[in-house]
């Protein structure tokens, strides 16, 4: 199945995405997390394009989406969904399934709120809407969340480093023979541009906005019942299993699979969550 490489102009921002599948297709909306791209879908997207048009773009901020320099652009996760909901406007994606990982998570579930009939399903791997899942990993961002001291940003600073990325983010909980380094490498050459690493700082600072939003994303699971399917690396050092089962508070349906891999589980595990996903969307119209 061929993959497209393309550009959507919204606003200020040059959004970058790869699209793949029929463009008469169901709508699967794939949204990558940190500090990756639509890049970690490359296993992903060819297995779903048989019987879907997929979308995957990549954040402000990340990847090939062309933003203002910081200072002229605000690098929020506010931000990052509004960039988002005028692409989805701009391609007139009026019906989707979303597939949430990481910072994608509060990305998806604020368009979900703000647009829940446009919502077909959602599939979240390792993407958090519940304080339940957090390990202590998060320590010094939470330091840095209730106090933003230039002491405790720096602090943060080690979240960013390429052992930090390779090990703890790709390695992790993971069989390492078969994690390709062509993810984290990228990911790597993409935090050494310049002003990668302070963009990112901000948007660690800003991850308390989506936190304080869980009340929010909860309330749309209780009040529109999404389907949703859960899709976790059970050895993910930062989102633990119970922030997976933490979904069936409010979604008592909702499918929870664990998986034996860590936070990047399409990395090993693509194979899998395309055949689970395949099975769970069959009665999704």
């Amino acid at each position: 199945m061929q993959v497209r490489y393309l550009n959507q102009k919204v606003g200020d921002v040059d959004v970058f995405y790869r699209e793949a599948g029929s463009k008469d297709g169901q709508v699967i909306l794939l949204l990558h997390g940190f500090p990756s791209s639509s890049h970690m879908f490359r296993d992903l997207i060819p297995k779903l394009a048989e019987h879907y048009r997929v979308i995957a773009p990549d954040l402000a901020g990340f990847g090939h989406t062309q933003t203002p320099p910081r200072g002229q652009f605000n690098f929020t996760f506010d931000n990052l969904f509004k960039v988002i909901e005028g692409f989805t406007q701009a391609l007139d994606l009026n019906k989707y399934v979303l597939y949430v990982f990481d910072y994608g998570a509060p990305v998806g579930y604020r368009l979900a709120a703000a647009h829940p009939e446009k919502v077909q399903a959602i599939i979240s791997q390792n993407g958090n809407a519940y304080l339940e899942g957090f390990s202590e990993a998060w320590g010094l961002w939470e330091n840095y969340w209730r106090s933003p001291t230039p002491e405790n940003r720096e602090a943060c600073r080690d979240s960013l480093t390429p052992e930090t990325i390779r090990n703890f983010q790709y390695l992790h909980g993971a069989d390492a023979s078969l994690v390709s380094p062509d993810g984290y490498s990228l990911d790597i050459a993409y935090m050494s541009r310049p002003d990668a690493e302070e963009i990112q700082l901000d948007l660690i600072l800003d991850y308390r906005t989506n936190v304080d939003l869980y009340p929010e994303f909860q309330a749309y699971f209780r009040n529109y019942q999404p389907k949703l399917l859960a899709v976790w690396g059970k050895n993910d050092p930062a989102f633990l299993p119970a922030g997976a089962e933490a979904y069936k508070h409010d979604l008592p349906s909702a499918k929870i699979n664990l998986l034996d891999t860590g936070h990047f589980a399409l990395e090993t595990h693509a194979d899998e969550i395309a055949s689970l996903m395949l099975q769970f969307l069959a009665d999704v119209k």
